[in-house]
Protein backbone atom coordinates (compact mmCIF):
# COMPACT_ATOMS: atom_id res chain seq x y z
CA UNK A 1 0.00 0.00 0.00
CA UNK A 2 1.52 3.48 -0.64
CA UNK A 3 2.65 5.61 2.58
CA UNK A 4 1.14 8.91 2.33
CA UNK A 5 4.28 11.31 3.05
CA UNK A 6 4.51 15.07 2.71
CA UNK A 7 6.14 14.86 -0.43
CA UNK A 8 2.58 13.85 -1.92
CA UNK A 9 2.19 17.83 -2.26
CA UNK A 10 5.01 17.70 -4.60
CA UNK A 11 3.28 15.66 -7.18
CA UNK A 12 -0.32 17.21 -6.78
CA UNK A 13 -0.10 20.88 -6.54
CA UNK A 14 0.00 21.33 -10.20
CA UNK A 15 -2.98 19.94 -10.39
CA UNK A 16 -4.69 21.82 -7.36
CA UNK A 17 -4.01 25.08 -8.72
CA UNK A 18 -5.38 23.55 -12.30
CA UNK A 19 -8.73 22.70 -10.98
CA UNK A 20 -8.91 26.09 -8.98
CA UNK A 21 -8.23 27.82 -12.03
CA UNK A 22 -10.82 25.73 -13.95
CA UNK A 23 -13.38 26.38 -11.41
CA UNK A 24 -12.95 30.04 -11.37
CA UNK A 25 -13.34 30.14 -15.22
CA UNK A 26 -15.87 27.71 -15.92
CA UNK A 27 -18.40 28.04 -13.17
CA UNK A 28 -21.20 30.81 -13.40
CA UNK A 29 -21.42 33.12 -10.27
CA UNK A 30 -18.57 31.86 -9.32
CA UNK A 31 -16.82 34.85 -7.84
CA UNK A 32 -13.88 33.68 -5.59
CA UNK A 33 -12.25 30.20 -4.48
CA UNK A 34 -9.90 28.10 -2.49
CA UNK A 35 -8.14 24.50 -1.84
CA UNK A 36 -6.12 23.78 1.34
CA UNK A 37 -4.35 20.39 1.32
CA UNK A 38 -2.45 19.17 4.17
CA UNK A 39 -0.62 16.05 5.33
CA UNK A 40 0.91 15.35 8.40
CA UNK A 41 3.45 12.60 9.33
CA UNK A 42 3.87 11.95 13.16
CA UNK A 43 4.66 9.87 16.25
CA UNK A 44 3.91 9.60 19.54
CA UNK A 45 5.19 7.36 22.67
CA UNK A 46 3.62 7.65 26.37
CA UNK A 47 4.64 5.95 29.59
CA UNK A 48 2.67 5.65 33.29
CA UNK A 49 4.05 5.24 36.05
CA UNK A 50 7.37 4.06 34.39
CA UNK A 51 5.59 1.54 32.41
CA UNK A 52 5.20 1.80 29.17
CA UNK A 53 1.86 3.18 27.94
CA UNK A 54 1.74 3.50 23.96
CA UNK A 55 3.29 4.25 20.82
CA UNK A 56 1.98 5.38 17.43
CA UNK A 57 2.97 6.23 14.09
CA UNK A 58 0.34 7.61 11.82
CA UNK A 59 -0.24 9.86 8.78
CA UNK A 60 -3.19 12.47 8.38
CA UNK A 61 -4.50 13.91 4.85
CA UNK A 62 -7.13 15.89 4.25
CA UNK A 63 -8.30 18.97 2.39
CA UNK A 64 -10.90 21.70 2.14
CA UNK A 65 -12.46 24.25 -0.48
CA UNK A 66 -14.01 27.31 0.44
CA UNK A 67 -16.52 28.72 -2.81
CA UNK A 68 -18.27 32.37 -2.74
CA UNK A 69 -20.37 32.32 -5.41
CA UNK A 70 -23.76 33.82 -6.18
CA UNK A 71 -26.59 35.21 -8.59
CA UNK A 72 -28.65 37.84 -6.41
CA UNK A 73 -26.45 38.03 -3.56
CA UNK A 74 -23.02 36.81 -2.93
CA UNK A 75 -22.18 33.58 0.10
CA UNK A 76 -19.74 30.73 0.61
CA UNK A 77 -19.78 27.66 0.57
CA UNK A 78 -17.16 24.56 2.00
CA UNK A 79 -16.34 21.48 1.92
CA UNK A 80 -13.86 19.18 4.18
CA UNK A 81 -12.69 16.18 3.66
CA UNK A 82 -10.06 13.75 5.40
CA UNK A 83 -8.34 11.12 3.09
CA UNK A 84 -6.60 8.09 3.18
CA UNK A 85 -4.27 5.88 1.17
CA UNK A 86 -7.52 4.71 -0.77
CA UNK A 87 -8.15 8.16 -2.19
CA UNK A 88 -4.87 9.02 -3.42
CA UNK A 89 -5.32 7.25 -6.92
CA UNK A 90 -8.51 9.53 -7.17
CA UNK A 91 -7.27 12.69 -5.67
CA UNK A 92 -8.12 14.76 -9.10
CA UNK A 93 -11.77 13.94 -9.27
CA UNK A 94 -11.90 14.46 -5.50
CA UNK A 95 -10.26 17.74 -5.57
CA UNK A 96 -12.51 18.89 -8.78
CA UNK A 97 -15.94 17.35 -6.45
CA UNK A 98 -14.93 19.08 -3.89
CA UNK A 99 -14.54 22.32 -5.73
CA UNK A 100 -17.96 21.75 -7.30
CA UNK A 101 -19.78 21.30 -4.03
CA UNK A 102 -18.54 24.12 -2.59
CA UNK A 103 -19.92 26.04 -5.19
CA UNK A 104 -22.91 24.72 -5.01
CA UNK A 105 -23.83 25.37 -2.06
CA UNK A 106 -22.60 28.45 -2.23
CA UNK A 107 -25.23 28.85 -4.59
CA UNK A 108 -28.16 27.55 -2.81
CA UNK A 109 -27.15 29.84 0.45
CA UNK A 110 -26.62 33.10 -1.66
CA UNK A 111 -30.06 32.66 -3.10
CA UNK A 112 -31.39 31.87 0.29
CA UNK A 113 -29.58 34.69 1.46
CA UNK A 114 -31.70 36.51 -1.00
CA UNK A 115 -34.65 35.33 -0.06
CA UNK A 116 -34.35 35.91 3.52
CA UNK A 117 -33.37 39.51 2.68
CA UNK A 118 -36.29 40.13 0.34
CA UNK A 119 -38.71 38.35 2.93
CA UNK A 120 -37.82 39.98 6.20
CA UNK A 121 -37.80 43.74 5.16
CA UNK A 122 -35.41 46.21 7.87
CA UNK A 123 -34.14 43.09 9.68
CA UNK A 124 -33.75 41.47 6.16
CA UNK A 125 -31.29 44.61 5.08
CA UNK A 126 -28.86 42.97 8.25
CA UNK A 127 -27.98 40.51 5.13
CA UNK A 128 -25.25 41.19 2.79
CA UNK A 129 -22.97 39.81 0.41
CA UNK A 130 -19.64 38.04 1.54
CA UNK A 131 -17.12 39.57 0.41
CA UNK A 132 -12.82 39.30 1.03
CA UNK A 133 -10.83 42.32 2.00
CA UNK A 134 -8.10 42.42 -1.36
CA UNK A 135 -4.66 41.22 0.31
CA UNK A 136 -0.81 41.00 -1.74
CA UNK A 137 -1.29 37.55 -3.56
CA UNK A 138 1.86 35.72 -2.73
CA UNK A 139 3.83 32.93 -4.39
CA UNK A 140 5.83 31.18 -1.65
CA UNK A 141 7.41 28.25 -0.02
CA UNK A 142 8.22 28.28 3.75
CA UNK A 143 10.62 25.33 4.74
CA UNK A 144 10.31 23.01 8.11
CA UNK A 145 13.08 23.40 10.73
CA UNK A 146 14.62 21.16 12.50
CA UNK A 147 18.19 19.29 13.48
CA UNK A 148 15.89 15.70 13.76
CA UNK A 149 14.10 14.87 11.29
CA UNK A 150 10.61 13.61 13.05
CA UNK A 151 10.29 11.03 10.15
CA UNK A 152 12.93 9.40 11.15
CA UNK A 153 12.87 8.91 14.75
CA UNK A 154 12.36 5.11 15.83
CA UNK A 155 9.17 4.70 18.15
CA UNK A 156 11.47 2.39 20.29
CA UNK A 157 13.25 5.31 20.89
CA UNK A 158 11.07 7.13 21.97
CA UNK A 159 9.33 4.86 23.91
CA UNK A 160 12.34 4.24 26.18
CA UNK A 161 12.81 7.95 26.50
CA UNK A 162 9.51 8.41 27.62
CA UNK A 163 9.75 5.16 30.04
CA UNK A 164 12.91 6.59 31.43
CA UNK A 165 11.82 9.96 32.34
CA UNK A 166 8.53 8.90 33.55
CA UNK A 167 10.70 6.27 36.03
CA UNK A 168 12.71 9.50 37.35
CA UNK A 169 9.69 11.28 37.89
CA UNK A 170 8.40 8.90 39.92
CA UNK A 171 11.25 8.32 42.18
CA UNK A 172 11.67 11.55 42.95
CA UNK A 173 9.55 11.35 46.79
CA UNK A 174 7.74 8.64 47.76
CA UNK A 175 4.95 11.69 47.45
CA UNK A 176 4.58 11.04 43.87
CA UNK A 177 1.82 8.64 43.62
CA UNK A 178 1.20 8.92 39.74
CA UNK A 179 3.09 10.23 36.78
CA UNK A 180 2.14 9.95 33.03
CA UNK A 181 4.47 11.78 30.01
CA UNK A 182 3.97 11.78 26.56
CA UNK A 183 6.19 13.05 23.69
CA UNK A 184 5.33 13.52 19.73
CA UNK A 185 7.12 14.25 17.24
CA UNK A 186 5.72 15.55 13.53
CA UNK A 187 5.97 16.85 9.78
CA UNK A 188 3.58 18.76 8.40
CA UNK A 189 2.62 20.17 5.02
CA UNK A 190 -0.25 22.89 3.56
CA UNK A 191 -0.85 24.05 0.08
CA UNK A 192 -3.04 26.61 0.01
CA UNK A 193 -4.09 27.51 -3.60
CA UNK A 194 -6.62 30.57 -4.45
CA UNK A 195 -8.46 31.98 -7.72
CA UNK A 196 -6.81 34.92 -7.00
CA UNK A 197 -3.40 33.04 -8.08
CA UNK A 198 -1.79 32.51 -4.27
CA UNK A 199 0.01 29.39 -4.37
CA UNK A 200 1.21 29.02 -0.77
CA UNK A 201 3.46 25.97 0.51
CA UNK A 202 4.55 25.80 4.39
CA UNK A 203 6.02 23.21 6.14
CA UNK A 204 6.24 23.16 9.92
CA UNK A 205 8.26 20.37 12.18
CA UNK A 206 6.57 20.50 15.71
CA UNK A 207 7.49 18.01 18.54
CA UNK A 208 6.04 18.12 22.28
CA UNK A 209 6.31 16.28 26.14
CA UNK A 210 3.62 16.69 28.32
CA UNK A 211 4.02 15.27 31.92
CA UNK A 212 1.01 15.23 34.42
CA UNK A 213 1.86 14.46 38.25
CA UNK A 214 -0.10 13.64 41.59
CA UNK A 215 1.20 13.54 44.54
CA UNK A 216 -0.11 13.48 48.13
CA UNK A 217 0.64 14.38 51.42
CA UNK A 218 -1.66 13.47 54.09
CA UNK A 219 -5.34 13.10 52.48
CA UNK A 220 -4.29 16.22 50.60
CA UNK A 221 -3.22 15.47 46.76
CA UNK A 222 -2.15 18.05 43.89
CA UNK A 223 -2.54 17.32 40.50
CA UNK A 224 -0.64 19.13 37.73
CA UNK A 225 -0.34 19.17 33.90
CA UNK A 226 2.65 20.96 31.93
CA UNK A 227 3.82 20.76 28.30
CA UNK A 228 6.62 22.11 26.44
CA UNK A 229 7.23 22.44 22.82
CA UNK A 230 8.76 23.77 19.74
CA UNK A 231 8.27 24.07 16.14
CA UNK A 232 11.67 21.88 15.53
CA UNK A 233 12.46 18.79 16.15
CA UNK A 234 13.32 15.60 18.54
CA UNK A 235 16.68 17.82 20.01
CA UNK A 236 14.23 20.09 21.62
CA UNK A 237 13.23 17.37 24.32
CA UNK A 238 16.87 15.99 24.82
CA UNK A 239 18.52 19.75 24.52
CA UNK A 240 15.89 21.98 25.39
CA UNK A 241 15.63 25.72 23.97
CA UNK A 242 17.09 29.10 24.79
CA UNK A 243 16.14 31.49 22.04
CA UNK A 244 15.64 35.24 23.21
CA UNK A 245 11.68 34.45 24.05
CA UNK A 246 11.67 31.52 24.18
CA UNK A 247 13.22 29.10 27.13
CA UNK A 248 13.02 25.57 28.58
CA UNK A 249 15.17 23.16 29.75
CA UNK A 250 15.25 19.57 28.88
CA UNK A 251 12.49 17.82 28.99
CA UNK A 252 13.85 15.18 31.63
CA UNK A 253 14.89 18.30 33.54
CA UNK A 254 11.41 19.93 33.16
CA UNK A 255 9.52 16.81 33.99
CA UNK A 256 11.74 16.31 37.74
CA UNK A 257 11.46 20.07 37.99
CA UNK A 258 7.34 19.70 38.24
CA UNK A 259 7.41 16.38 40.00
CA UNK A 260 9.04 18.71 42.58
CA UNK A 261 6.61 21.20 42.55
CA UNK A 262 3.55 19.06 43.60
CA UNK A 263 5.78 17.49 46.30
CA UNK A 264 6.05 20.71 47.96
CA UNK A 265 2.75 22.02 46.78
CA UNK A 266 0.48 18.67 48.65
CA UNK A 267 2.42 19.73 51.89
CA UNK A 268 1.64 23.19 51.71
CA UNK A 269 -1.28 24.96 53.34
CA UNK A 270 -4.64 26.21 51.42
CA UNK A 271 -4.31 30.02 50.11
CA UNK A 272 -6.56 32.64 52.36
CA UNK A 273 -9.42 34.22 50.66
CA UNK A 274 -8.75 38.32 50.56
CA UNK A 275 -11.57 39.96 51.56
CA UNK A 276 -10.74 42.84 49.70
CA UNK A 277 -8.56 43.70 46.75
CA UNK A 278 -4.39 43.24 47.83
CA UNK A 279 -1.35 43.45 45.68
CA UNK A 280 -0.57 40.91 43.38
CA UNK A 281 2.97 39.91 41.76
CA UNK A 282 1.82 37.75 38.74
CA UNK A 283 4.89 35.76 37.08
CA UNK A 284 5.36 35.45 33.09
CA UNK A 285 3.86 31.51 33.72
CA UNK A 286 0.73 32.64 35.07
CA UNK A 287 0.55 36.10 32.66
CA UNK A 288 0.43 33.18 29.66
CA UNK A 289 -3.26 32.59 30.85
CA UNK A 290 -4.50 35.55 31.96
CA UNK A 291 -2.84 36.75 28.26
CA UNK A 292 -4.85 33.95 26.47
CA UNK A 293 -8.13 34.44 28.08
CA UNK A 294 -8.76 38.29 28.56
CA UNK A 295 -6.72 39.10 25.82
CA UNK A 296 -6.05 36.54 22.99
CA UNK A 297 -10.14 35.22 22.90
CA UNK A 298 -11.27 38.67 23.07
CA UNK A 299 -9.70 40.22 20.32
CA UNK A 300 -9.90 37.48 17.99
CA UNK A 301 -13.18 39.14 15.87
CA UNK A 302 -15.24 36.78 15.18
CA UNK A 303 -15.66 36.20 18.43
CA UNK A 304 -16.46 40.11 19.05
CA UNK A 305 -18.40 40.49 16.23
CA UNK A 306 -21.23 37.90 17.64
CA UNK A 307 -20.64 34.96 15.31
CA UNK A 308 -20.02 32.43 18.18
CA UNK A 309 -22.19 34.11 20.90
CA UNK A 310 -24.28 30.94 21.18
CA UNK A 311 -21.85 28.48 22.00
CA UNK A 312 -18.44 30.28 23.38
CA UNK A 313 -19.53 34.05 24.18
CA UNK A 314 -19.07 37.57 22.93
CA UNK A 315 -16.11 40.54 23.77
CA UNK A 316 -15.77 42.60 26.35
CA UNK A 317 -14.22 44.98 23.98
CA UNK A 318 -16.90 45.60 21.26
CA UNK A 319 -20.49 45.63 22.04
CA UNK A 320 -21.40 46.72 18.49
CA UNK A 321 -20.08 48.12 15.61
CA UNK A 322 -20.54 51.72 16.58
CA UNK A 323 -20.04 50.89 20.72
CA UNK A 324 -16.88 49.06 21.24
CA UNK A 325 -13.54 50.30 23.14
CA UNK A 326 -11.58 51.01 19.42
CA UNK A 327 -9.45 54.38 20.90
CA UNK A 328 -9.99 54.40 24.54
CA UNK A 329 -8.30 53.16 27.53
CA UNK A 330 -8.80 49.44 28.93
CA UNK A 331 -5.38 49.18 30.59
CA UNK A 332 -2.79 51.37 32.51
CA UNK A 333 -0.29 52.80 30.17
CA UNK A 334 2.11 50.20 31.83
CA UNK A 335 0.20 47.79 29.69
CA UNK A 336 0.70 46.89 25.56
CA UNK A 337 -0.35 42.93 24.08
CA UNK A 338 -0.11 41.85 20.74
CA UNK A 339 -0.44 39.34 18.80
CA UNK A 340 2.73 38.03 16.66
CA UNK A 341 3.02 35.13 14.55
CA UNK A 342 7.13 36.23 13.72
CA UNK A 343 7.77 34.94 17.33
CA UNK A 344 9.08 31.28 17.45
CA UNK A 345 7.32 28.78 19.47
CA UNK A 346 3.84 26.78 18.60
CA UNK A 347 2.21 29.85 17.47
CA UNK A 348 4.47 30.91 14.56
CA UNK A 349 3.83 31.22 11.14
CA UNK A 350 4.18 33.32 7.72
CA UNK A 351 0.59 32.85 6.63
CA UNK A 352 -2.80 31.89 7.96
CA UNK A 353 -4.84 29.29 5.61
CA UNK A 354 -6.56 32.31 3.46
CA UNK A 355 -2.98 33.01 2.28
CA UNK A 356 -2.76 36.58 4.30
CA UNK A 357 0.68 37.49 4.77
CA UNK A 358 0.42 37.07 8.56
CA UNK A 359 1.94 40.25 10.91
CA UNK A 360 1.88 41.58 14.23
CA UNK A 361 -0.97 43.32 15.51
CA UNK A 362 -1.40 45.20 18.41
CA UNK A 363 -4.25 45.02 20.42
CA UNK A 364 -3.08 47.35 23.52
CA UNK A 365 -0.77 49.88 22.84
CA UNK A 366 0.17 51.78 26.61
CA UNK A 367 -3.30 50.71 27.57
CA UNK A 368 -5.16 52.38 24.76
CA UNK A 369 -6.95 49.73 22.63
CA UNK A 370 -6.22 49.40 19.47
CA UNK A 371 -7.33 46.29 17.01
CA UNK A 372 -8.21 43.02 16.49
CA UNK A 373 -7.25 39.98 15.13
CA UNK A 374 -8.96 39.15 11.92
CA UNK A 375 -9.56 37.87 8.21
CA UNK A 376 -10.48 38.69 5.15
CA UNK A 377 -14.19 38.71 5.17
CA UNK A 378 -14.16 40.30 9.24
CA UNK A 379 -12.12 42.60 7.96
CA UNK A 380 -14.61 43.51 4.88
CA UNK A 381 -16.97 43.80 7.75
CA UNK A 382 -15.21 46.04 10.38
CA UNK A 383 -12.51 48.03 8.52
CA UNK A 384 -8.64 47.69 9.09
CA UNK A 385 -6.39 45.78 6.85
CA UNK A 386 -6.16 41.48 7.42
CA UNK A 387 -3.14 40.37 9.77
CA UNK A 388 -3.03 36.48 8.90
CA UNK A 389 -5.42 34.75 12.13
CA UNK A 390 -7.80 32.47 10.15
CA UNK A 391 -6.70 28.93 10.88
CA UNK A 392 -8.00 25.67 10.89
CA UNK A 393 -7.05 22.73 13.38
CA UNK A 394 -6.83 20.69 10.10
CA UNK A 395 -7.97 21.15 6.21
CA UNK A 396 -10.90 19.45 6.84
CA UNK A 397 -12.08 22.22 9.00
CA UNK A 398 -13.41 25.66 8.25
CA UNK A 399 -10.59 28.35 9.88
CA UNK A 400 -11.99 30.28 12.25
CA UNK A 401 -9.70 33.70 13.34
CA UNK A 402 -7.26 32.13 16.13
CA UNK A 403 -4.32 33.57 18.17
CA UNK A 404 -0.86 33.07 16.94
CA UNK A 405 0.99 34.58 19.96
CA UNK A 406 -0.75 36.67 21.69
CA UNK A 407 0.96 38.16 24.61
CA UNK A 408 1.79 41.20 27.23
CA UNK A 409 4.96 43.13 26.41
CA UNK A 410 7.64 43.53 28.03
CA UNK A 411 8.60 46.17 30.72
CA UNK A 412 11.35 48.00 32.36
CA UNK A 413 11.34 47.14 35.62
CA UNK A 414 13.91 44.37 37.00
CA UNK A 415 11.38 41.69 38.14
CA UNK A 416 13.21 41.37 41.71
CA UNK A 417 12.43 44.67 41.74
CA UNK A 418 8.88 44.34 41.58
CA UNK A 419 8.49 42.28 44.72
CA UNK A 420 10.87 44.07 46.64
CA UNK A 421 8.56 47.20 46.58
CA UNK A 422 5.78 45.44 47.99
CA UNK A 423 5.33 45.84 51.78
CA UNK A 424 2.62 42.88 51.66
CA UNK A 425 0.91 40.91 48.87
CA UNK A 426 1.17 37.83 46.96
CA UNK A 427 3.27 36.42 44.47
CA UNK A 428 1.13 34.42 42.09
CA UNK A 429 3.39 31.92 39.98
CA UNK A 430 2.44 28.90 37.72
CA UNK A 431 -0.96 28.90 35.64
CA UNK A 432 -3.79 26.11 36.21
CA UNK A 433 -7.75 26.76 35.52
CA UNK A 434 -9.56 29.33 34.54
CA UNK A 435 -13.02 30.28 34.94
CA UNK A 436 -14.46 32.94 32.64
CA UNK A 437 -17.30 35.61 32.18
CA UNK A 438 -19.34 35.34 28.99
CA UNK A 439 -17.76 38.02 27.69
CA UNK A 440 -14.66 37.79 29.14
CA UNK A 441 -15.30 40.62 31.24
CA UNK A 442 -14.31 39.39 34.58
CA UNK A 443 -12.46 35.72 35.21
CA UNK A 444 -10.92 33.90 38.09
CA UNK A 445 -7.49 31.99 37.03
CA UNK A 446 -5.98 29.50 39.46
CA UNK A 447 -2.29 29.31 40.34
CA UNK A 448 -0.02 26.29 40.63
CA UNK A 449 1.78 28.33 43.51
CA UNK A 450 1.33 31.93 45.45
CA UNK A 451 3.49 33.02 47.76
CA UNK A 452 3.00 35.71 50.59
CA UNK A 453 4.80 38.53 49.99
CA UNK A 454 6.12 40.31 53.64
CA UNK A 455 8.56 43.27 53.47
CA UNK A 456 9.74 42.61 49.49
CA UNK A 457 10.56 39.12 50.44
CA UNK A 458 8.98 35.68 49.57
CA UNK A 459 7.53 33.92 52.39
CA UNK A 460 5.30 31.33 52.66
CA UNK A 461 3.87 28.63 50.00
CA UNK A 462 0.34 27.89 49.62
CA UNK A 463 -1.47 25.85 47.29
CA UNK A 464 -5.05 25.80 45.72
CA UNK A 465 -4.70 29.09 45.00
CA UNK A 466 -5.65 32.36 42.28
CA UNK A 467 -6.90 35.46 41.60
CA UNK A 468 -10.45 36.78 40.76
CA UNK A 469 -11.13 40.70 39.32
CA UNK A 470 -12.64 42.23 36.77
CA UNK A 471 -10.55 42.33 33.51
CA UNK A 472 -10.65 45.95 32.75
CA UNK A 473 -9.99 46.89 36.70
CA UNK A 474 -7.29 44.55 36.80
CA UNK A 475 -5.58 45.98 33.84
CA UNK A 476 -5.91 49.54 34.72
CA UNK A 477 -4.76 49.00 38.35
CA UNK A 478 -0.88 47.56 36.51
CA UNK A 479 1.85 49.39 38.25
CA UNK A 480 5.05 47.82 37.21
CA UNK A 481 6.15 45.71 34.20
CA UNK A 482 9.10 43.22 34.37
CA UNK A 483 11.76 42.85 31.53
CA UNK A 484 11.45 39.23 32.20
CA UNK A 485 9.33 38.53 29.15
CA UNK A 486 8.96 35.06 28.35
CA UNK A 487 7.06 33.09 25.54
CA UNK A 488 4.92 29.65 26.44
CA UNK A 489 3.42 26.92 24.27
CA UNK A 490 -0.76 26.32 24.31
CA UNK A 491 -0.58 22.48 23.40
CA UNK A 492 -4.74 22.66 23.57
CA UNK A 493 -6.91 25.73 23.18
CA UNK A 494 -10.34 24.86 22.09
CA UNK A 495 -12.70 26.74 19.99
CA UNK A 496 -15.49 26.31 17.29
CA UNK A 497 -18.19 23.83 16.71
CA UNK A 498 -17.15 21.11 15.87
CA UNK A 499 -14.69 21.90 18.43
CA UNK A 500 -10.96 22.49 16.72
CA UNK A 501 -8.18 22.32 19.29
CA UNK A 502 -4.96 24.72 18.55
CA UNK A 503 -1.57 24.58 19.32
CA UNK A 504 -0.21 28.36 20.12
CA UNK A 505 1.58 30.67 22.04
CA UNK A 506 1.10 33.15 24.78
CA UNK A 507 3.39 34.95 27.86
CA UNK A 508 4.65 37.95 29.06
CA UNK A 509 6.61 39.24 32.07
CA UNK A 510 6.47 39.72 35.86
CA UNK A 511 3.45 42.39 36.22
CA UNK A 512 2.08 43.86 39.52
CA UNK A 513 -1.52 44.74 40.12
CA UNK A 514 -4.20 44.42 42.80
CA UNK A 515 -7.00 41.79 42.55
CA UNK A 516 -8.52 39.44 45.42
CA UNK A 517 -6.50 36.53 45.82
CA UNK A 518 -9.05 33.30 46.49
CA UNK A 519 -8.53 29.76 48.22
CA UNK A 520 -9.54 26.73 48.15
Amino acid sequence: MTRVSVALIDAVAPMVETRVREAARRLPHLRYADLRLEVTEGKGAGSENGTPKYSGDDYGLALGARVLAGDRMIAPGYVGQTLGTADLADLDRIVREALERAYRRAMVNGEMKADAREKFGPLGEALADTRLHPIEVRQDTVAAVYRVDPRAMELAEMVRYATDVSRQVGAVHAGVKYNYVGTMTELSRELFVSSEGARIDQSFALTMGTCTVVTVDGEVSQDLYDAIGHQRGWEILLDGVDEPALSFPAFRDFALSLAREGVALAAAPVLPTSEREVVVVTDPHYNTLVSHEIIGHPVELDRALKMETAYAGRSWLLRGLTEHQLGRRVASPLVTAYSDPALPGFGHYKYDHEGTPARRVVHIDRGIFRGFMNSRQTAAIFGGEPNGHWKATDASLVPLIRMSNTVFDAGTRPPEDIVKDVDHGYYVAGHRTPSIAESRENFRISARSVYEIRSGELGRLYRDGGIAADSRDYLMNVDAVGTDFRLYPIPNCGKGQPMQTKRLGNGGPTMRTRARVIGG
